[in-house]
Order: C-alpha cells, then sequence, then structure tokens
C-alpha cells in the first residue's frame, strides 16, 4: 500500500478526505489517514521538527499495511541554480543531526538508500521536478546559519529537518521510500532578503495547488 507523508507543504493543499485512525505503536501513538492509501502528517500536534516521533509515525504506517513511502517536506535552496519554486527529488541524503533507529537493542547496521526504482516512477509523474540532488539534514528548530550554509553547499543541493530521519527508519523497515520536495527559499545567506519561517509558510499557500495536483497524479499512478 501506498503511503504519503505531508508536513508543511500540505497545510494549503486541497486534499482528498481520508479518515483518521490512532494507531498505537511500541514507539507512542501517531494518526494516520486511512483510504486507498495512507497519510501521515509529521507535524501532528504542531510538534516542530527536533520533537516530531519520527518512530512512530513510521512504525505506525508499517502497521497499517504501507510497502512504499513518499515524503513530501519543504526545503532550502543551497545552490544559486536552484530558486524558490523548484521541486527536486532527491537521490541521496547527509544528516547534521541525530538519526533516529528502530534498533536500540541490537547492531544491526543498514545500508541506507533512497529507492531508485520509486524515486524513478516520481521522475516520471512529476517531469517537472529536478530528478536528483543530495538533501542535507539539519536538526532544527532554527535555520541554519550562514557558515553551516556555506559547507554544506559543498556536499548537497537542499537542506531540511526531515528527509534522513524518515528514509533511514523506513529502509530499516524494508519500506521502499522517495521524496518529492518543494523548494521555498534560498538557504540563510544565499538570497537576498531576510530569512523568516512566515516565507516558508507563504510559498506554501502559493503552491497549494499544485501540490495538490501532484498528490493526485501520485495516487492515480501508485495507490
Amino acid at each position: 500500500m501506498l503511503a504519503l507523508i505531508g508536513g508543511t507543504s500540505f497545510r494549503f493543499a486541497d486534499l482528498p478526505p481520508l479518515e483518521r485512525e490512532s494507531v498505537n505503536t511500541p514507539f507512542g501513538p501517531a494518526e494516520v489517514l486511512c483510504g486507498d492509501y495512507l497519510m501521515l502528517m509529521r507535524h501532528q500536534r504542531g510538534l516542530p521538527p527536533h520533537r516530531i516521533n519520527f518512530r512512530a509515525g513510521m512504525a505506525a504506517l508499517a502497521i497499517r499495511g504501507a510497502d512504499r513511502v513518499v515524503a513530501f517536506g519543504c526545503s532550502g535552496s543551497l545552490k544559486k541554480k536552484i530558486p524558490p519554486g523548484s521541486l527536486v527529488i532527491p537521490d541521496d541524503y547527509l544528516s547534521w543531526a541525530d538519526i533516529p533507529s528502530f534498533h536500540d537493542h541490537a547492531i544491526s547496521h543498514v545500508r541506507p538508500e533512497i529507492d531508485p526504482y520509486l524515486r524513478t516512477e516520481l521522475s516520471r509523474l512529476v517531469p517537472e521536478a529536478i530528478p536528483r540532488g543530495v538533501y542535507a539534514q539539519t536538526r532544527g528548530p532554527r535555520l541554519e546559519t550562514v557558515a553551516e550554509v556555506k559547507a554544506l553547499a559543498r556536499i548537497a543541493d537542499i537542506v531540511g529537518m526531515t528527509l534522513a530521519s524518515e528514509a533511514t527508519l523506513a529502509r530499516e523497515m524494508d519500506l521502499h521510500f522517495a521524496a518529492l520536495c518543494t523548494v521555498d527559499n534560498y538557504a540563510h545567506g544565499l538570497g537576498n532578503e531576510v530569512l523568516t519561517y512566515e516565507q516558508v509558510l507563504e510559498s506554501a499557500r502559493v503552491h497549494g495547488d499544485r501540490t495538490a495536483e501532484i498528490v493526485l497524479r501520485i495516487v492515480e499512478a501508485l495507490a
């Protein structure tokens, strides 16, 4: 079963109604929207990125039968050639934040990856997106410093606060995982204006119809 994960980019998208279900997991409860496909809103109860219970959310999707996960996420551009308004389908990621794991009581070294087949399907369904890029995850909730942006720009293309955690946990549970990232702003120090969270919200609002239309494309093809 297909599962979608959404956050800020879903707040202003008119999405089809699904039935809410609270799923109990060994890591706490998580609310999942259920229908012909599953949807997990990552900022449950308004929690900021550094307080998201990633393990409960991913476990809840697996309990409800998910085998493929497409995550939507907001990001900042680390490269001038990737302007705000762009879409990026990452093919790799790195993290400057602690990554959660299901393997707290046994040694298990999982090889991380973004599923190449699912990523190829996303590229086919969303041809306007940049088909590859490296996503850098930082902890949040603060934005990155100018110095951090300069360093990250040498090794990554976009920056956000969630994808590496979700991709790693999906891999640990043998769930096929890919992501579609909206670029809402230039990272701190790259743009001309002062960067604020309100700008991210405004970008999500402006592109709400586009997000809803892309969700419909993905669901019709993959659910």
